[in-house]
């Protein structure tokens, strides 16, 4: 890998770029959170070769949201559900405003 492949990692939200110990620390919880997390299958962080846990930043914004709602007494498990929840309906949303703009006369279909 050349230095400029990993530069472009840098905007990427799904390269696990951040350690379990780091991302514990940036969402200011514990490791054990994060291994709570993964286990309730909210995220599933990538292995390195050495067996590690690394973490997207796209993972420790899913992670943080999880926390916000731990954080205001919700069970784990329950955020978690809550947490995916979310993001199904946010995806939802999403594919019915591109149907919706696809149906409208005039328009030029913004899916891909």
């Amino acid at each position: 890998m050349t230095a400029d492949d990993s530069y472009g990692r840098l905007d990427d939200d799904d390269y696990p770029a951040y350690t379990m110990g780091r991302a514990a620390e940036m969402l200011g919880t514990t490791q054990g959170f994060l291994r709570a997390i993964g286990e309730a299958r909210l995220i599933t962080p990538l292995r390195s070769a050495g067996g590690h846990r690394r973490y997207s930043r796209y993972q420790l914004r899913v992670a943080a949201r999880a926390r916000e709602l731990v954080d205001q007494g919700t069970p784990i498990e329950a955020a978690c559900r809550i947490v995916i929840l979310e993001d199904q309906l946010e995806e939802a949303q999403r594919i019915n405003a591109e149907y919706r703009s696809a149906a409208e006369p005039g328009k030029p279909s913004t899916a891909a």
